[in-house]
This record gives structure tokens, sequence and C-alpha cells, in this order.
């Protein structure tokens, strides 16, 4: 059936319309989150910088998890289209889902692709609709997999993140997480990019960078495709991610951004280089994010956890090297901050960054502050090089907290938007609403926030995924004034359907 769908709702300017989904499940998934799970021993109210513990990476509570389980979830099943208002469940299904991207097709705004993390189940989940998001046109897939590295081994994928070229491919990158038979003992991590020549309907996967054993492992990458007409490097897709020494089941060991780059649509992927510097000591960096400039100029924007800020670095021939980083910002946080809402899986500091068609660069990141809970951060630069002084986007007036958020620029109107997971509406700080903003002015200014999602979430109750929570990131895409944000989403109706989570939601945003 296909859900009714109110009149697009008016709020500041703004409207957002609902789009239901039809989603046909035919195979296990599964996944985790992102990096590490980082305890900071202040509290984000408190602000001030914090010393932080790096336990063993957030992946490897999924893999304990099928170690101890007596039964596989209902993995594969779909519970059929769920919309309320202008709200849209995409995916579904039984057994949670967290950690989101989403990416529109330049060529063709009507065709929009997203995936999601599965929390129980072995692939990634790519969702698409060739309708531009319309009520009824969301379909999902699962993600290729390796075969095990031993006899009866088992894998799994973790850590979304998808972008399109000029071409009409699609690409989905994830890392891939190697187990023996019983998940008893890990073998090993792999770098995987999948791609797609029909609007996300079927992938074909490149596999990379394998780690064996325990002594590195690939984490948290994220994807970008260079669509600048003008730049030499048209059409090349680059990957970031970290990749980090699995001392002793911790990870803050000569820890390194790595970038690997594609000319051939995916096929094959090019050794990687570091894009954050290599030091003698200890280094601790994470949340990669590529982008890339007008002229070609690949940009690679981190947080590092060991000084605590926000820090880019470029490069001027397509990825072969890189100079030194800038910094955008210090930041208060170490790693990550444990608001209410999100107080046991913690939010992670990150950058999410884009630029513009004038060659301005954009960045934004969550973090603690002394008095005021944990706020969404906006800085710019039009060299790259230096950064404007921290802009808080929020507007909320009373003590609360925003994390995970998203930016994205859109290519037509260049406006700048936001997305990000808001308390306000809580005195606790344990409920949150998923909230939009936008930048018309290059930056200079944002709009009052829109409240997107129709209904709140609490993660802190019982029967919530109190491991994964929210999981660490979530995405949002823009195009021709037309804004998509994605998000995980567990309000009180969806806890109510039995066998229903965490859900991947999505609305249209429409100016």
């Amino acid at each position: 059936m296909v859900a009714r769908i109110s009149p697009p709702v008016p709020v500041g300017g703004f409207s957002v319309e609902g789009s239901a989904l039809r989603t046909s499940r035919n195979a296990l998934g599964i996944i985790v989150g992102l990096a590490f799970v980082v305890t900071i021993f202040a509290s984000p109210a408190a602000g001030a910088a914090a010393s932080s513990s790096y336990q063993a990476p957030t992946w490897w509570e999924k893999g304990q998890r099928l170690l101890h389980a007596t039964s596989l979830p209902p993995c594969g099943t779909s519970s059929g289209n769920f919309s309320e208002r202008t709200n849209v469940d995409m995916s579904n299904e039984a057994t949670p889902q967290s950690e989101t991207s989403i990416a529109i097709n330049p060529g063709n705004s009507n065709q929009i692709v997203g995936g999601s993390n599965e929390i129980f189940c072995l692939p990634m989940r790519g969702y698409f609709s060739t309708q531009g998001g319309k009520s009824g046109s969301w379909q999902a897939v699962d993600l290729p997999l390796p075969p095990p590295l031993t006899t009866n081994g088992q894998d799994f994928g973790s850590d979304p993140g998808v972008a399109w070229d000029t071409l009409g491919n699609v690409y989905y990158v994830y890392i891939v997480v190697f187990f023996n038979r019983f998940f008893s003992s890990i073998q090993g991590t792999e770098m995987a990019v999948a791609r797609s020549s029909d609007q996300g309907k079927d992938w074909t996967a490149t596999f990379f960078n394998q780690n064996a054993g325990t002594g590195k492992f690939n984490d948290k990458p994220m994807i970008t495709v260079d669509t600048n007409p003008s730049s030499a490097h048209l059409n090349t897709v680059y990957v970031a991610w970290d990749n980090a020494s699995f001392n002793q089941g911790k990870s803050s060991n000569n820890d390194v951004i790595l970038v690997s780059s594609s000319s051939d649509q995916g096929a094959t992927f090019t050794s990687p280089v570091p894009a954050s510097p290599s030091q003698s000591g200890q280094a601790a960096v994470i949340g990669a994010d590529p982008f890339v400039a007008p002229d070609g100029t690949l940009f690679v924007a981190w947080t590092d956890a060991i000084n605590p800020a926000i820090r880019v670095a470029a490069s001027h021939d397509g990825g072969v090297s890189f100079g030194a980083p800038s910094l955008i910002s210090t930041t208060n946080a170490v790693f990550q901050t444990l608001p209410p809402a999100q107080a046991l899986r913690g939010a992670l500091i990150y950058p999410a960054c884009a630029a513009d068609a004038g060659a301005r660069l954009y960045c934004s990141w969550s973090d603690a502050t002394a008095s005021s809970g944990v706020g969404v951060f906006v800085s710019h630069s039009d060299d790259g090089s230096s950064w404007t002084a921290p802009v808080r986007v929020d507007d909320a007036t009373v003590l609360n907290d925003q994390f995970n958020q998203w930016l994205s620029v859109d290519p037509i109107t260049q406006n700048v938007v936001l997305t990000w997971y808001d308390t306000r509406n809580d005195s606790t700080r344990k409920s949150t609403n998923y909230f939009f903003s936008e930048s018309k002015n290059r930056g200079a200014t944002f709009s009052a926030n829109l409240q997107v999602a129709t209904a709140s979430t609490d993660e802190t109750v019982t029967g919530a995924n109190l491991g994964n929570q929210y999981g660490d990131y979530e995405g949002v895409a823009a195009f021709g004034g037309s804004v998509h944000p994605i998000w995980t989403d567990r309000r009180a109706s969806i806890a109510a359907i039995p066998g229903l989570d965490e859900e991947i939601f999505t609305a249209t945003i429409k100016e």
C-alpha cells in the first residue's frame, strides 16, 4: 500500500514534504558504527577540554553480540510502508539500523541513493528512489561482501558513505570486518567501494587495502567525487579513512588518515597515501571527510584527538600528495562528548565539509561548551588555510544539546544546509528531534532552525539499542532548493510496532 501524505507544512519559510517507501528485503545485513567508543570524563555542560580513554572500535561490540547470540534476528524482512505526516521510514524492517549517508545524482535530481549500517545483520543496506523521494518510490538492497578470509569464516560491513559522479554512477564506501567462524577472533579489515550504474538497484564492489590480523584496522571511511567540469580530475573518486594500530584492543597509537582514489569509475583504487602527518609519538585521528573545490583541489578534514582540534589538508595533484595541515578550530571535547541523550554511546566530534562554486569552503562540527551544552558550529575559508571564527548554528535559548550534525552545499542554489539531533524540546535533554538550518549568504548567517522530525526519539529508555543509540553520524543532501536529510529514528510509534527498532527516516524540505 502507498501511505497518504498530508500537504506540506510551512515552517519558517520552508516546508517539509513526506515521501513514503515500499521496501523489499531479501538478505542478511549487519553492522556497527564508526570508530572507537571514547569516554569524556567531564560533563558537556561543564565545558573545558577533558581527557579520553580509547577503547575497542564499536564494530567489535557487534562481533561480540554475534558471538554470544543464540539465534540470528529476522534479517531481510520488510514491515511495509510507514509514514507519519511528512516523515518517512526508509528502512521499514526488523532489527536496528543506524549511521547514514545520502546523495543526489547531479545529472538527474530525481535519483537519490542512501545507505545505512545494519546493527545485527551482515551486509550494508542501500536505499534508492528514482522519483525524487516521492511517496512509495523508495526501495532497498544489500551491498556485496567479499568471501571470508578462512574456511567457514564470517564477515560484515560497517560505516556507509555515498556519492555520485557526473556519468550517472553512484558509489558506496564501507569497511569489511573479517572474523572466524564463531565471531570469537578478528582476522582483519578491508576497504570496500561498491558502484552502481542503474541508480542503486545493483552493485559491484572493489575491495582493497586489506589489513590482516589485528596489527592495523581500517575505520570510518567517507567518499566524494570531483564533479567540477573544469577540473583536471573530473569524476575521480576519493575515499578517506583512518588506519589505526589495534594495540591490545585500543586504537590510540600510530593512527593516520589515508586517502585512495579511482580514475576508472571505481574499478581500481590507488595505494593509499597519508593526508594527516606521520609522527613519532601518539596520534589519534578520526572522522575523515574528503571534499573538492571547483579547481579540483582535494581537501580532507578530520578530528585530532591528541591535540583537540578540527584540521584539514589539501592535495593539488589529485590525491597523490598532501601539504601540511591547517587548523580549522580547536575543540573543547577531546574525541566525543556524553550528552544525556547519548550518554552511553557518546557523540563523536567530527567534521562535515563542502565547497561552493565560488571556492568558499565550509566545515561543521559539534563540540562541548562551557555552560550551554553541546552545540553545532560552522567555519568557512576562501583559501583553505585561514578559517573564520566558529559560528554556533543552533538557535535554542535553553540549556540543550545538538550533535551528529552534517553539512552539504546545494550545487544549484549554493545554499549551505545543516542538519543535527536536538534536545531543546526536552528539559531533561534525553529525547531528540531532528533539526535543519540553511545559509543563503555563504555562511554569514543561518536561518531560524526548522524541526524536521515530527516526533521525538528517546534512546535512553529500556528497549532502545543502548550500545548503538543514534550511531555516530547522519547525512543530508540538497539540489535545486530541495533538501533531503536522512537520520536514525526510534519514535514511540515505531517502538510500538513488533520487530521495529531504530529505523532510517527521511523527509523532503523545500523553500
